[in-house]
Parts: structure tokens; sequence; C-alpha cells
């Protein structure tokens, strides 16, 4: 694994961004560009094409031919897997310019990015490379007249638009895009309109390491021009989409005139459950870094702390000084824990969140403010709630900044009814050291990851995805892959 540099990176300018349709860089097709700003600085980075509807349309048509007249989706498993391996390999040989990208753009500490994001996003194409040398393979299902045979296989869906959000520009996208392309599909991304600078650097990534021109496709734009349009686009035959619940059922709907196969990882409001039994110190760190990690702007965070009433005041007050004592600045700082708002809608948005806690019966102990930089910067303290209550808006709806309500319970069906009294169900953690109530707990938390003693743990092996409103398929693992293709079956007569 990689590790940081001791000197802090140096910000650097960037070439202005095209889009990449049919193997070829180009403007949007009238022109016209957006700043994308750096969140620490408050300042311009560079400047990013806007796509029009003709430009989508192009992507799309791009994708479909090569699709339908490009040899991609007729490679073998093996051509498509050394591909898929040398996108892993550059990867990690310009994990530096990624993370700095990334840093830029939407304040992920730069450390954090090549420690942890960049290893887990090149696995997922080397796994998937590996995966789809046999997984694509269908199969002989036996004989059950004398002259019949039943063979089935499977297939790719066709065109995939990936519409990505801006907490994990990178790491989401290649979540969609390794297995997509591994089926035999082709792609077109769309990135958030906030965070396209790694999306940019990913677009050069595929061409270099050989992709077919059509196959891999970026068209960066608003959500509301370039993301519907793709939703309701009759060629496009899949949308995997990461973001907020309420665009995820506007997408849902707005597929639905086509039947669009679709993924969605929606939002969620994770319960982390400490019992008295559990490992104090390892609890309070896995209750730290579960909500302020990459400063809240995470969908799995752990954003309720439910915590059993004889510790309650211990883990508040260690919490509330830890939260105190946290380095709030610049990602691009090898010593920063906690970086800028990825943009001011969105920090805008946490404060409000934080204004409705102080005024809930809600105990601010910790942060409540904001941080300058040399006068500038998106940045929010750390803030922690005290005596919180499954019922204040602060424990029901996504805040998706670094903010924790602590609510505190009594029983084990206590902490049971209060985790699962949400409309969300993505993730869920339980810190104890009864090994008995872990996996009892477990099994009964409607959350499609739940962590046991810790929190943040990934793996491209690993099924991710939600319950109830949180989504429903799943990234990564071999289920990710069924997601991307189709079963044929072919009865033969061989008499």
């Amino acid at each position: 694994m990689s590790t940081v540099k001791s000197q802090i990176p140096q910000r650097i300018p960037l070439p202005r961004g095209q889009l990449l349709i049919d193997g070829r860089w180009r403007d949007a097709a009238d022109g016209e560009t957006r700043p994308t700003l750096d969140p620490t600085t408050e300042a311009p980075v560079t400047e990013v094409a806007q796509a029009t509807a003709q430009d989508v349309n192009d992507a799309v048509a791009a994708a479909r031919r090569a699709f339908e007249e490009g040899p991609w989706s007729r490679f073998h498993h093996e051509q498509r897997a050394k591909i898929l391996f040398r996108v892993a390999d550059l990867l990690d040989e310009r994990a530096e310019e990624f993370a700095l990208r990334e840093a830029m753009d939407m304040g992920m500490p730069y450390r954090d990015f090549i420690d942890i994001i960049m290893p887990h996003c090149s696995g997922l194409f080397r796994f998937f490379g590996g995966l789809a040398m046999n997984a694509m393979d269908g199969g002989y299902r036996g004989s059950y007249e004398a002259n019949l045979r039943i063979l089935t296989r499977r297939e790719p869906l066709g065109v995939v638009a990936a519409i990505t959000p801006f907490n994990f520009p990178l790491a989401l996208t290649c979540s969609k895009i390794a297995p997509a392309l591994a089926a035999g599909n082709t792609v077109i991304h769309k990135p958030a309109s906030d965070t396209p600078l790694s999306a940019l650097a990913l677009a050069q990534v595929m061409l270099d390491a050989g992709a077919p021109k059509g196959v891999y496709n970026l068209i960066t734009g608003s959500g509301g021009v370039v993301g519907d349009l793709l939703v309701k686009h009759p060629e496009v035959d899949k949308i995997a989409f990461t973001g907020s619940t309420g665009v995820g059922q506007t997408i849902v709907r707005l597929g639905a005139d086509t039947l669009k196969h679709t993924t969605m990882e929606l939002g969620g409001k994770s319960p982390n459950i400490v019992f008295a039994d559990a490992n104090l110190e390892a609890a309070i760190q896995a209750a730290f870094w579960g909500i302020f990690w990459n400063k809240g702007e995470v969908c799995v965070a752990g954003s309720r702390l439910l915590v059993e009433r004889p510790i309650y005041a211990e883990v508040v007050e260690r919490l509330a000084a830890m939260a105190a004592s946290a380095t709030v600045g610049d990602p691009l700082d090898p010593n920063t824990m906690i970086g800028p708002i990825a943009s001011r809608a969105e920090y805008e948005k946490v404060l409000g969140y934080i204004e409705v806690g102080q005024r809930s019966s809600a105990r601010l102990v910790a942060g409540g403010g904001t941080r300058r930089l040399d006068g500038k910067g998106l940045f929010i303290e750390p803030t922690v709630f005290a005596d919180a209550s499954n019922d204040l808006k602060i424990a029901r709806e996504e805040i998706f900044g670094p903010v924790l309500p602590v609510i505190a319970f009594d029983t084990e069906e206590d902490a049971l009814r209060i985790a699962n009294d949400t409309p969300y169900g993505l993730a869920a953690g339980i810190q104890t050291g009864d090994l008995g109530r872990a996996l009892r707990l477990a099994d009964r938390i409607k959350a499609g990851t739940v962590w046991l003693n810790t929190w943040h743990k990934y793996h491209p092996n690993a099924p991710f995805g939600g319950y109830k409103m949180s989504g429903f398929g799943r990234e990564q693992g071999a289920e990710a892959l069924q997601s991307y293709s189709q079963y044929k079956t072919v009865w033969a007569n061989v008499g």
C-alpha cells in the first residue's frame, strides 16, 4: 500500500475538461463550460464542458455502435479482463494525480485517498476482471427429452449509464464501471456536476488501457439536462445510480417508460449501537470515524449513535473531546483529519441542520461552528449532540455532514427498535463483547451491511447495497455482475 509523502502536495493548474465521446475528446456542442471550485480555497480549479442534448445523443449512439458493431461485447472474457487489469495498474501508477484531484475537487484528505480509496478502486477492476473470465459463462442444463438439449448463457445488457455522486467520485464510479465492462456492456459516465475531476482522469485511463472507441464515454454537465436525458433515452438499457433517495425515486419513475434496468444505492441514517460490555476504546474510535470520516459525506456514515445508559455519559464526554481536538484543515496537509464540505450548497445544508439541532431538545456538546483557512474554505467542525431522541429531525433525516446525534437506550430490544425505526436500511453497526448478541442483532437489523465491532470496512468481494428506502441491487461482489447481465436459454432439437 502506498504512503503519503512527508511534504504537502501542491495545488496545480489543471487543463480544461472536455467530453469523451466515441474515443475522442471534444468540447460541448455549444462550447459551454462551468468552473469547478476547490472547497478549501473557494477558487476555480478549471473549467469543465457542459454537455448538451446533442452531446448526450452522440454519446449514446457511440456506446450503442460499440456494443452492437464493435468488438467489446464479443470479446472473449480474457480479452476484456486484460484491459481491466491494465486499468487497475494505471490507477495505481497515477494514484497521486487522482488524490490531488479529489482533494481539490471535494475535500477528500490526500492521505486517505492514497491509503484507502485507490487500493479499493484498482482492486475493483482486478476483482471483476478475474470474475469475468468464468462468471459470464453459461452451462448445459441437461436433457429432458431424448432429442432436446437445454443450454444457458449470460449476455451483457447493452448500454449502461452510470450516474455518480460527489462524495466518493472515483470509488463510486469504479464500483459501477468495473462490473459493467466486465460483463461486456458499453458505458456512459455522468459524474456529479460539482466533482468531475477524477472522472476526467479515469476516462483518460480507459483510453490508455486500450478500451475500444465508444466503449467508455464521459459526459459532464447538470443532472437536470444530462442525467434526465440518459434516464429517458430509449437506447440506454441500464441506469446505475448512487445518490439521494429523492433523486433515485425520480430516476426510477423516468426510466419506467423504457423499462430500464436500475441499480439504486441511495441514502442512509445508519445506527451504531454501543453496549456497555464493548471494548470502549475501540467502540469510541469506531463511533468517531464512523461519522466523521470524509467529513460525514458518506452514505453509510454511522449518523445515529445509540449508547447503553450505564456508559452513556462517558461515551459522550470522550467523543466530544475527540471532536474538539480533531484537525480540521486543508486536505492536502497530511496532518488533516477532516477536510472541507464538498460544495457551498452542501455546506449551507449541513449548517441548517446544526441550527435545527441547536433549537431542539438535544444538547450541543462539541462543534457546531465553522472554520476558515486564510479567510476561505467550507469547513464545519465535527459536531456532537447529546440527549437526542429518535424523533428529532437530526436523528431522522440524512444530514450528509459531520453531525452526530447520540441517543441513550436501556435494553437490547430497545436498541433494536430504535435502530430499525427509520425509512432507511443501508448500514448498521454493533459494538459489544457478546458475540451471541452481536449475531442475534445482526440477523434482525434491517440493513444491507452490518459491522460488528468495527466500521467502514469494504472489499470488492463483499456485496454492498441497501434495504427499504436505501435502494435495491448490489454493487461489488459476484452479485454485482448479475445486475449487468441477463440470461438466455437455448432449446436445441438434436434429433
